[in-house]
């Protein structure tokens, strides 16, 4: 029998077993109705049957042991408990003594999963010493890290980025609004011998500029706030919703500065989230009105209605090809341009058109800004209507940004707001219609 531990709650130090007192040994048995103190027996005196006051031998029962992995499939839950309990009494490093103790494993074995579990393992990390490095960090003051920024943006004065960001110029931390404000305290000087009334009415300018100096912080922290410094950023996050989801988000901009930061993006998650749970009910509805109650046949049902739009759009290409039927030329480089994007390849044949002119040759992006940032059905327009991409993206969030506001844009508000020729202003136009970043009004 073991003597008692000097530490409670020991875990290697188990009672002994009520009926014969001898030092338990696993497996053992626990009463599960007795208790506490736990009512512990071995196994021979629960053969037996043995009973003792309130125990009966027909109790339900648990069985202890720790015959089972842990952190290792080879090592058991037993020889954990030993390994520890051996390098205490032995201490560290002496892994020969550790093995000798165990009698289980060899002395490599033991200093490798030792090291492997207990030392390198960041989940077993000692909780004293996280304890005593935070006590540490909080007597020693330390520098604060240096965090890499995005260059703010630097619109020019009266540009249409200028005027989405409400005049705010994100290098100077302030406002192009009202930078006269100052103009109007210059000149005044509070003397003795002023009367009431102009030292009233100086007084009036100086409270007219500090509602000046209000307006220009309340704003400055709304776009602060709201992650409006880089506009840009933040449209192409807002893109990220569906098409309804974005169209609620422009509404409901204007009210972004009442509910906060926090509140205007819960608001907008939640509708996200609804959208998204009407639309795989729209989808169950559709499996259900044809006749699909299981997954398995839903993937199914998906694969072929795939194969079918697919087919349908190959034969919607009679009527593209019809207008180059009657130049045998013309014909031939459209066949080759559809191999190519049938192989995967970007079409690098122009095709002719019907007039008799001689098309231009597909412009080179290699090198060009901006490329990089271009998918590869814009690759192709920009090639083909020969815009480089740097142009092609501030045609974009104009267009873009406009048809937010407006709820819909038509080809000849997209003349007005890009001054280039009529004809490339159609095919962008078309294209960002038919991408679906637009929509018509």
């Amino acid at each position: 029998r073991r003597f008692p531990s000097a530490f409670p709650g020991d875990p290697f130090d188990k009672p002994p077993c009520r009926g014969c007192s001898s030092y338990l040994t696993e497996p053992y048995v626990k009463c599960a109705e007795c208790g506490p103190p736990p009512f512990l027996l071995c196994l021979q005196c629960f053969t037996r049957g043995f009973e003792y006051k309130k125990h009966q031998s027909d109790h339900t029962y648990e069985i202890m042991t720790s015959d089972f992995p842990v952190l290792d499939p080879n090592w058991t839950a037993q020889e954990e408990m030993s390994l520890l309990e051996a390098v205490m009494d032995c201490g560290f490093g002496n892994w020969q003594d550790v093995a000798n103790q165990m009698c289980t494993k060899s002395k490599e074995e033991c200093e490798k999963h030792y090291m492997k579990h207990f030392i390198n393992n960041p989940l077993f990390a000692s909780t004293l010493l996280n304890l005593k490095q935070a006590e540490e960090a909080q007597h020693h003051e330390t520098a604060i890290p240096f965090h890499s920024a995005d260059d703010p943006p630097r619109p020019t004065f009266d540009s249409l980025l200028s005027r989405d960001m409400a005049g705010y110029m994100p290098a100077r931390a302030d406002f192009e609004f009202d930078n006269y404000a100052e103009w109007d305290l210059r000149d005044i000087d509070f003397v003795e011998d002023d009367s009431d009334i102009l030292h009233a009415l100086k007084i009036a300018v100086v409270d007219i500029y500090h509602s000046r100096l209000k307006e220009r912080q309340r704003r400055k922290k709304i776009i602060r706030d709201h992650g409006l410094i880089n506009l840009r950023k933040f449209q192409i996050l807002e893109r990220r919703y569906p098409k309804e989801v974005q169209e609620l988000y422009e509404t409901m901009r204007r009210f972004a500065r009442i509910l906060g930061p926090v509140e205007h993006d819960k608001f907008i998650e939640s509708h996200a989230l609804e959208f998204e749970l009407r639309r795989e009910i729209k989808r169950l509805q559709e499996y259900r009105a044809a006749g699909i109650t299981n997954f398995c046949s839903a993937r199914t049902y998906d694969h072929l209605k795939k194969s079918r739009d697919e087919e349908r759009l190959k034969r919607t290409m009679l009527s593209e090809v019809l207008q180059y039927i009657q130049d045998s030329s013309a014909c031939q480089q459209w066949l080759s341009r559809q191999a190519d994007i049938d192989s995967g390849l970007t079409p690098t044949v122009p095709v002719p058109s019907t007039t008799g002119k001689r098309s231009a040759p597909p412009l080179n992006l290699t090198g060009l800004p901006g490329t990089e940032k271009l998918n590869e059905k814009e690759k192709e327009l920009c090639q083909m209507v020969r815009l480089v991409p740097g142009a092609y993206l501030e045609y974009k969030a104009a267009l873009v940004n406009e048809c937010n506001k407006q709820g819909g844009l038509r080809l000849a508000q997209a003349r007005a707001l890009i001054k280039i020729d009529v004809n490339k202003t159609r095919k962008i136009y078309d294209f960002l219609i038919r991408e679906g970043y637009i929509t018509k009004a």
